[in-house]
C-alpha cells in the first residue's frame, strides 16, 4: 500500500499505538486496586499493541515517521507508569523503579535530539531490553493476581530486566555521542550514513 497519498500520522499502525495510550490509565487505575483477572487481561492488551503495531507497519507498508516518533514514547511512558503502580502497590522494588527512571531520563537528556533528527535506530539490546522488561511486568502481575508464591521467582527475571535496561540506555547514550560527533557543523546529517528503517 503506497503511503503517498495519506498524511504522514494517518495510518492503522499509529492507531494501534493510540489505543496503548488509551489503555494505560485503566491499567494503572487496576494495577494499583490490587492485580486480578481483570488486570491480567488488560495489561495483555495493552502490552500487545506494542507487537501489533510494528506488524500491522510492515504488513501493510504503513510505516511512518510519526509511528517511528510516538511508539517509543508510548513505550517509554507506559512502562514507567506500570512500574511506578506497581511499585506504589508494593508488587515492585522501589528500587528497581529508580533505577530505570534514572536511565530513561538519561536517554531523554542525552539522546532525544538525535532519536527525533531520525539519526539513531533502534538496537538489538533496546528491543530485547523491552520485550524482557514488559514480560517480566507482565509476570510480576500474573504471578500476584494468580500464584504469589511465585513473586519471588519473578522479581529475580524483573532484575535482569532492569539490567538489560541499563544496558540499553548506556548504548543508546554512546550512540547518541558518536551521531553528534559525526553530524557535520552545518546541522546537516552524518556523512555516509542512510535514512533509518522505519519503525
Amino acid at each position: 500500500m503506497s503511503t503517498s497519498r495519506r498524511p504522514d500520522w494517518a495510518t492503522i499502525p499509529n492507531l494501534v499505538t493510540l489505543v496503548r495510550f488509551v489503555l494505560l490509565a485503566p491499567v494503572c487505575a487496576l494495577l494499583l486496586d490490587g492485580p486480578d483477572t481483570l488486570a491480567v487481561v488488560l495489561l495483555l492488551a495493552w502490552a500487545s499493541t506494542d507487537w501489533i503495531d510494528g506488524m500491522l507497519a510492515r504488513a501493510l507498508d504503513q510505516t511512518s515517521r510519526t509511528g517511528e516518533i510516538i511508539d517509543p514514547i508510548a513505550d517509554r511512558l507506559g512502562l514507567a507508569a506500570i512500574t511506578a503502580t506497581l511499585a506504589v502497590a508494593g508488587l515492585l522494588p522501589w528500587s528497581a523503579l529508580i533505577i530505570i527512571v534514572i536511565a530513561d531520563v538519561a536517554m531523554v537528556l542525552l539522546a532525544t535530539r538525535a532519536a527525533l533528527g531520525g539519526r539513531l535506530e533502534v538496537s538489538r539490546i533496546g528491543k530485547v531490553r523491552t520485550f524482557a522488561l514488559m514480560t517480566s511486568v507482565f509476570l510480576l502481575v500474573v504471578a500476584a493476581a494468580w500464584a504469589p508464591d511465585l513473586l519471588g521467582a519473578v522479581r529475580v527475571l524483573l532484575w535482569f530486566s532492569v539490567v538489560l535496561h541499563v544496558l540499553s540506555a548506556i548504548d543508546y547514550i554512546l550512540r547518541a555521542t558518536r551521531v553528534r560527533a559525526q553530524v557535520r557543523p552545518e546541522g546537516g546529517a552524518p556523512a555516509g550514513e542512510e535514512p533509518p528503517s522505519r519503525r
